[in-house]
């Protein structure tokens, strides 16, 4: 495995490189950049089809720098300084652990007091330049795909503090015995409540755009997907727990021309330091698991881009908005309620079903998927008949 992304560089290059960006954040952002590619494309397109209408914006022109602008610009340039500095004078402290690093209260006054006054320096002289005897109000157009950095901003913002929370609520006794260390750390995540708090996030962002949400909805559908996909190869190559369950079972025949790996794997080397030591090795991540187990992420990752290749291919044939994120919803749904088999989670017992907790949430995802599919069909006829 490979805890940082300069280990899977100098495994690849023989190398001997260190760099301070760990493997899955390094693909999780890789994610949310191939999200916002796909909807940057898919908003443009449904503005050209007259699904999303165009929009102006007052903008003014002429006015000075506010108060407000120079205060929040100091306090945030004060923190890059102040991290930024001392990142550059104790890399390697940086490199062996950047999440705690970053999240201490270390840092350079210094640097963080000159990046604050170099910021507020260019801000005023910037707008001294910029300054009219009278602002002048402009009207702009402003086109949908434009909205992609925003929405792609808020989904990663709002989608990190859904996952936290429904994590927390599925470890509550971790988080009872370490709540500050639960709340800061980056592992344990639960995607799901990423999805839920994220899209009605998105969806009211839309709205205020004057993009209806399920036209909003279609254009994250085939995002969603493949992010989704590019996330899970960050924890497969990172070995991060969310794997199977033990597999003992010899590799059937008709699979004998896949590499082992991909029917079982003891994740040598994980990220979270689980299982027995490692004969001789030395460092910090030397540990396997005892037993091999199902590889889920890597069968995530397959299933993810198949599907992601069935929205991506059917979406012009889909005329009625919303019937695309209900099938987004189904295929999710039934992926993640199958995978819940062979991965390790926990299980919950509710009217004498026994389920973990992302099952019960896909099997309601799927019924909503479906409901989907059956109102916006029947919302389009009855729109058709007036």
């Amino acid at each position: 495995m490979y805890p940082r992304i300069s280990d899977l560089i100098n495994d690849l290059f023989g190398s001997s490189i260190v760099l301070p960006i760990q493997t899955y954040g390094f693909f999780v952002a890789l994610a949310f950049i191939a999200a916002g590619y796909i909807l940057y494309y898919e908003l443009g397109r449904k503005e050209k089809t007259g699904l999303i209408p165009a929009q102006t914006k007052e903008i003014t022109k002429g006015k000075p720098p506010q108060p407000g602008e120079y205060i929040v610009s100091a306090f945030l340039y004060f923190i890059i300084g102040f991290k930024g500095a001392a990142i550059i004078t104790d890399y390697s402290k940086f490199a062996d652990n950047p999440q705690e690093f970053l999240l201490s209260g270390g840092g350079s006054i210094f640097g963080g007091v000159l990046l604050a006054v170099i910021t507020l320096a260019i801000i005023f002289f910037k707008g001294k330049k910029q300054k009219t005897d009278k602002p002048v109000i402009e009207k702009v157009s402003i086109h949908a795909a434009q909205l992609t950095p925003a929405l792609v901003l808020i989904a990663a913002i709002t989608g990190i503090l859904g996952a936290k929370i429904f994590d927390l609520i599925e470890h509550l006794d971790s988080f009872f015995s370490d709540p500050l260390g639960s709340l800061l750390s980056f592992s344990g995540l639960t995607f799901y409540g990423g999805l839920i708090v994220a899209a009605f996030a998105v969806g009211y962002y839309g709205e205020r755009n004057k993009i209806k949400w399920p036209v909003m909805a279609d254009a994250v559908a085939p995002a969603l997907m493949l992010a989704y996909g590019v996330g899970r190869i960050g924890c497969q190559l990172s070995g991060d727990g969310c794997w199977g369950v033990p597999n003992p079972y010899p590799m059937p025949e008709w699979l004998a021309f896949l590499p082992d790996w991909m029917w079982s794997f003891n994740f040598p080397h994980n990220v979270i330091k689980e299982g027995i030591p490692i004969s001789g090795c030395h460092g910090e991540f030397c540990y396997e698991l005892g037993q091999a187990v199902f590889p889920t992420s890597f069968y995530e990752t397959t299933l993810s881009f198949i599907f992601f290749l069935v929205l991506w291919f059917v979406r012009k044939n889909i005329a009625v908005p919303g019937v695309l994120f209900s099938i987004y919803l189904i295929l999710n749904g039934t992926e993640r309620f199958l995978i819940e088999f062979i991965r390790v989670n926990i299980q919950y017992s509710f009217i004498g079903i026994h389920a973990s907790q992302a099952q019960f949430i896909a099997i309601g995802i799927i019924l909503l998927g479906i409901g989907g599919i059956i109102y916006f069909m029947h919302f389009r006829k009855k729109q058709s008949k007036t």
